[in-house]
């Protein structure tokens, strides 16, 4: 299958190794005033120009790991748009969301191959399991359309990591390596202008369950857009 996964990558193909993220969850050192973190919406401070956002429900305990979602956003975004799909449900699904900005217009492995995002990504990942507890059995990389690409792409290639991969309307996938069995979800417009169904999603559902993933896909009447539904059904999906 491996030749298999090399042609699909085509110009896209990812050097061996070189999406592997090195951040763990592990118990939280760092804390805040009264030995607490904040909860809510906060920058990462990690960049002054490109950062991320990091969100926290109301409902986080320290001694009660939460499910956190990594989020992609598409090409010429940014964090807060790439918060979009979940921000209004993760108070009431008490998820921790983690927002990131592309070092540059897009995500590196669309231009050239794995390299400063990927950096970036393992310092945020970093900083967020350095103060809030995160369960490592719910860890999710999501993205839409770009994002969606980069997060089927670093979840195959890190799937010792997430346990789930969320894709909207994906494009390619250029995995460095297939580690682990995370599960996939994936949805995709049949009137998609921007990427092609045929040529996106359907060959790249296709190509995952030839290796074995566990791949729930779902087709919608639409374009390039994240139906409301579809994100319930994705939340159901992940929560299940």
């Amino acid at each position: 299958m491996a030749n298999d996964w090399q042609a699909w990558a085509g110009r896209r193909q990812a050097t061996p190794g070189a999406g592997r993220l090195s951040a763990r969850p592990r118990p939280p050192s760092e804390s805040g005033s009264g030995g607490s973190q904040p909860t809510g919406l906060q920058p990462l401070g990690l960049d002054a120009e490109r950062d991320g956002l990091l969100y926290i429900p109301s409902s986080y305990q320290p001694d009660h790991p939460l499910p956190l979602v990594l989020m992609l956003h598409g090409a010429g975004g940014n964090a807060q748009g790439g918060m979009g799909p979940l921000a209004a449900r993760a108070e009431a699904a008490g998820l921790i969301l983690l927002a990131i900005d592309s070092r540059g217009k897009t995500w590196d492995v669309v231009r050239t191959d794995f390299g400063p995002d990927v950096t970036f990504i393992d310092r945020a990942l970093q900083q967020t399991f350095g103060r809030y507890t995160v369960d490592p059995a719910r860890f999710t990389v999501e993205g839409f359309s770009d994002g969606g690409s980069y997060a089927v792409s670093l979840g195959v290639s890190n799937g010792d990591l997430f346990s789930s991969i969320l894709a909207f309307s994906p494009g390619f996938i250029a995995a460095s390596g297939l580690i682990g069995s995370p599960r996939v979800f994936i949805s995709h417009g049949t009137q998609d202008p921007v990427l092609n169904i045929d040529r996106c999603s359907r060959r790249i559902v296709a190509l995952l369950r030839q290796s074995s993933y566990d791949v729930q896909y779902h087709e919608f009447e639409g374009g390039h857009t994240i139906p409301p539904e579809i994100v319930d059904e994705a939340l159901a999906w992940l929560s299940a």
